[in-house]
C-alpha cells in the first residue's frame, strides 16, 4: 500500500497549536489518515476554490491540495464550520 506524504502549512500548524488537546488530537488523526487514503469517503472538492478538498472533523473542517504526481497531500487551512469559508 502506498503511503502519502503528508505537509503542514505554517498557518494550519499555528491554528493547530492553539486548539485544546482533544480537538487537535482528533484533528490530527484526521490528518494521519490521508497518508493512507486522500480521498476518503465524505471528502468534498470545493466549488469555490478548485483542487481544494475539505474533510469533516466534527464542527471542525482541515481543507487540503493533493498532488497527486508527488504523492504530497498538503494541509492548507483549519478552523471550524462557521469561520473556515470566510476566509
Amino acid at each position: 500500500m502506498i503511503r502519502w506524504h503528508i505537509e503542514i502549512t505554517r498557518d494550519a500548524l499555528k491554528t493547530l497549536a492553539k486548539l485544546d488537546k482533544p480537538v487537535r488530537r482528533r484533528l490530527q488523526a484526521a490528518i494521519d489518515r490521508l497518508a493512507d487514503q486522500p480521498r476518503p469517503a465524505g471528502v468534498v472538492a470545493l466549488k469555490d476554490r478548485p483542487g481544494l478538498f475539505r474533510l469533516r472533523v466534527g464542527d471542525w473542517r482541515v481543507v487540503y491540495r493533493i498532488e497527486d504526481d508527488r504523492l504530497v497531500v498538503i494541509v492548507v487551512d483549519l478552523g471550524r464550520r462557521r469561520e473556515i469559508y470566510r476566509r
